[in-house]
């Protein structure tokens, strides 16, 4: 069927429309973090999203504990509900906790009030378990205007990454995942690894296995690990 002049422009502006809502705020966010020039001293920062996890969180923070990592955790809030145990031992800990949304939804497909919702609900979990949260990450990057619009009203300030090793992926190995790490990692970047979820269920398992043999060779590169509030306070 062919359209009508009238037809497509309507699907013209519809496909505008979405792609200010989203797609482009997205996109700059991610271009301008991307972006960032290293740093002249060995740092590296490493985070952790999709947590916390019942099953593997606690084993790796017995991994960050042995050598005296310290890690940004963005947490899912309906998770940090469910776990209260690990988000207090993450904070005695002196790890930093910061939010990766209410139930890891993207924020492509959110409406503008489920998206005022999810920030409001995540804040008032996080605040009922007693954490200053003052960073967010968007699951998979993603961004909407009315996000951008509640990171200022709750003076959040946006994460994204410089380096993954796509340790949720189902065909990934422990191998594989701290040979990416190796490979791409640098002066200054912002490593994101998960502690939970994944495309399959032990996908986590598999991240702390390759960290507990690529720690080891960061430090003794002269890698020092720091937390994001070291980083974005500069």
């Amino acid at each position: 069927m062919q359209l009508s002049n009238k037809q497509k422009a309507s699907l013209a502006f519809a496909a505008a429309a979405v792609a200010g809502y989203s797609y482009i705020p997205s996109l700059c966010g991610k271009a301008k973090y991307f972006s960032m020039v290293g740093e002249k001293d060995k740092n590296l920062y490493l985070t952790f999203d999709d947590g916390p996890s019942a099953e593997y969180t606690g084993k790796l923070l017995d991994l960050l504990k042995e050598y005296d990592v310290k890690a940004s955790f963005f947490v899912v809030a309906r998770s940090a509900q469910a776990h209260p145990d690990l988000i207090k031992r993450m904070k005695e800990e002196g790890h930093l906790i910061g939010l990766h949304s209410l139930e890891h939804k993207s924020a492509m497909v959110q409406t503008p009030m489920y998206t005022n919702r999810e920030f409001k609900k995540s804040m008032k979990i996080m605040a009922d378990l007693h954490v200053d949260v003052r960073y967010y990450r968007p699951p998979w990057g993603h961004v909407n205007l009315f996000t951008l619009m509640n990171l200022k009203k709750y003076n959040l300030k946006k994460v994204i990454w410089h380096v993954m090793a796509e340790d949720w992926e189902a065909d990934t190995s422990d191998e594989e995942i701290q040979y990416k790490l190796l490979k791409r990692t640098g002066k200054g970047d912002v490593i994101c690894l998960h502690d939970g979820r994944g495309k399959s269920p032990d996908a986590p398992e598999r991240t702390i296995a390759a960290l507990e043999k690529t720690i080891p060779i960061w430090l003794e590169e002269g890698y020092q690990f720091k937390l994001l509030d070291q980083k974005h306070e500069q």
